[in-house]
């Protein structure tokens, strides 16, 4: 996975500017810059965070690995399968995107 997603991920729990769980980036208050959900979502949840999400037009990306990885990116010590970065500049998400396409 990408060291730019990964950093920000990183600065984004540090700043606690990050929402974690489908239920909480799906009640997000404020708009989320960028939402990301893990691969082991099965796909009821999926369908469910990315309907909620795509109503106020913020990216979403698909992490390629399960949610203990993305957790683990993030420097948590428990799962994670779905989060918001709140207050990210627009150019650095469409960088992120771009390099996890």
């Amino acid at each position: 996975m990408s060291k730019l997603l990964a950093k920000t991920l990183k600065d984004a729990v540090h700043e606690k500017r990050l929402v974690t769980g489908a239920r909480q980036v799906m009640n997000a208050a404020g708009d989320p810059s960028l939402v990301v959900l893990s691969d082991s979502n099965n796909a009821t949840l999926f369908h469910k965070a990315s309907e909620s999400v795509e109503k106020s037009k913020v990216p979403i990306m698909r992490y390629g690995g399960t949610s203990v990885a993305l957790g683990k990116l993030c420097g948590l010590q428990f799962r994670v399968s779905a989060l918001a970065i709140m207050g990210v500049d627009d150019s650095l998400v469409q960088s992120i995107m771009k390099e996890n396409e």
